[in-house]
């Protein structure tokens, strides 16, 4: 106690009292996930002011071999910043006050930002200066810059603009001693040897705290279209898309799916919204496209796709919106889909992907290894389908799971997501597409991955941060 006592009157010199929690009432929020399954402790929440302030608290823990845990908007579904109670003492960094966007140069098309900036601050600055930062997330109110890039967040316009990897330049962090490293470069080239800010990018805050970030901007686009079509079966999402793309080019900046047992349960659930085609159709694809001008161009090009989709025998009926609000109502219900779900039951979610063309069989393939599984629960399925990013749901209704004894529920959630984690496997797909690792899904890494690559990964770890200090029990 006298050591612990110590460690925190050190930490209040570094932060001052603004930048340090210890009442127990006031730590709460930062020691749940976002689902509210797992909880752990810390010693404290350090909150720094700057990447200063982190590199010093930092050095410190690592003087004292005190556990790290990286925190950003706290929005990740893994677990990933959560402290786990089973690995002693720890300290969780939450970077919520470094949210300054350090500089915006709108001819090199980059913007330099703090890591602890909300994806929606990041937005508007862009916006503000006719430019675009494209990564669009249902959390982006609140999730941070820090965390996108330690998950390699992708969201619904991967399509276009890639994930978060695509769409940084450089970065700034903290490595496990407490040094930091100044990377932010905003060069598209730069040919110097090992990339090093791939490291970080993914890495889940076990190999350092990303504290600053070069970002890229794009023009802004200002005129859209977007599209609602029905669907018969998963297996036309991408001949849909192959002939979407034909027509419209690299206008397509978002291609998205939901079951019509997931859209029912939206129109069930969130009350300002309603189907656009009237319960038609067991799938639908929401296609937006995006470009410089010419809205007219635009609505009349995704017209004439619909109308070929149609007429082929690819969608079975299609609703294009007339207007910006009709737009936003489309885009509500594919954003309500999780408020939809938490409303309704308990979900053994996953995010798998798998080549665009094997979305179909995918799904024909879990579903029916599941069957023994699924009584009393509804399967759901909403994805970013253009880049084969499915999310899987089979979700019990909240008083059948409740039924279910603890470690009944425990049993049920491993099979179930064994099962749909072997199929896309076996299809050559991977068992994160965006969410991460983090806790939940740690053992099951070291099945989906080639002994080989754990062996690199692990070689990656020891060699930056030997004491093992960073976000344990995350990843590896």
């Amino acid at each position: 106690m006298p050591k612990q006592n110590a460690v925190l009157a050190e930490l209040t010199d570094i932060l001052g009292e603004a930048g340090l929690i210890t009442d127990e009432k006031d730590m709460e929020p930062f020691l749940y996930d976002w689902w509210g399954k797992c909880k752990g402790k810390t010693l404290a929440i350090a909150r720094p002011a700057d990447a200063s302030q982190v590199a010093a608290v930092v050095k410190l823990c690592a003087r004292e071999r005190i556990a790290i845990v990286p925190q950003g908007g706290n929005t990740g579904l893994c677990g990933g910043a959560t402290p786990r109670p089973e690995d002693g003492p720890c300290l969780v960094v939450c970077l919520t006050r470094m949210n300054r966007v350090r500089a915006l140069d709108p001819y090199n098309q980059t913007m330099t930002v703090d890591a602890g900036c909300t994806l929606a601050m990041v937005q508007a600055a862009a916006q503000e200066a006719d430019r675009l930062f494209p990564l669009s997330l249902s959390s982006e109110g609140t999730c941070q810059i820090g965390g996108n890039i330690s998950t390699n967040a992708g969201g619904t316009a991967v399509l276009r603009y890639g994930s978060m990897r695509d769409l940084v330049l450089g970065i700034e962090a903290v490595l496990p001693d407490g040094t930091l490293w100044d990377g932010l470069r905003g060069l598209r080239k730069d040919n110097t040897g090992y990339d090093l800010k791939h490291l970080f990018i993914g890495g889940e805050g076990t190999l350092g705290i990303v504290t600053g970030a070069v970002l890229k901007l794009f023009p802004r686009p200002t005129a859209h279209a977007t599209a609602w079509a029905a669907l018969d079966g998963l297996d036309q999402a991408p001949v849909l898309l192959a002939l979407t793309r034909a027509a419209c080019g690299d206008r397509i900046t978002s291609f998205e799916v939901c079951s019509r047992s997931e859209l029912d349960l939206v129109y069930k659930h969130i009350a300002d919204t309603r189907d656009p085609l009237e319960g038609r159709g067991d799938w639908v694809a929401m296609i937006e496209l995006a470009d410089m001008n010419g809205a007219q161009e635009q609505q009349e090009l995704l017209e004439q796709a619909m109308g070929k989709a149609i007429e082929d025998g690819i969608a079975s009926d299609v609703a294009i919106a007339a207007s910006q609000a009709q737009s936003e109502a489309i885009w509500r219900i594919r954003h309500a889909v999780s408020e939809a779900n938490v409303r309704e039951g308990h979900s053994v979610s996953h995010d798998i992907s798998v080549p665009l063309s094997a979305v179909g069989e995918f799904v024909r393939r879990a579903d029916a290894a599941l069957a023994a599984l699924t009584e009393n629960a509804s399967r759901l399925v909403v994805g970013h389908a253009g880049d084969g990013n499915l999310h899987y749901i089979l979700l019990f209704p909240h008083a059948v799971w409740q039924g279910f004894e603890p470690a009944e529920r425990v049993r049920r959630a491993a099979a179930i997501t064994a099962v749909v984690q072997d199929t896309a496997l076996a299809l050559g797909g991977s068992i994160s597409a965006e969410h991460g690792i983090g806790a939940a899904h740690r053992e099951e890494l070291k099945h989906a991955k080639p002994a080989v690559e754990l062996a690199l990964m692990r070689a990656v770890k020891q060699a930056i941060d030997p004491l093992g200090l960073m976000n344990p029990g995350k990843l590896l």
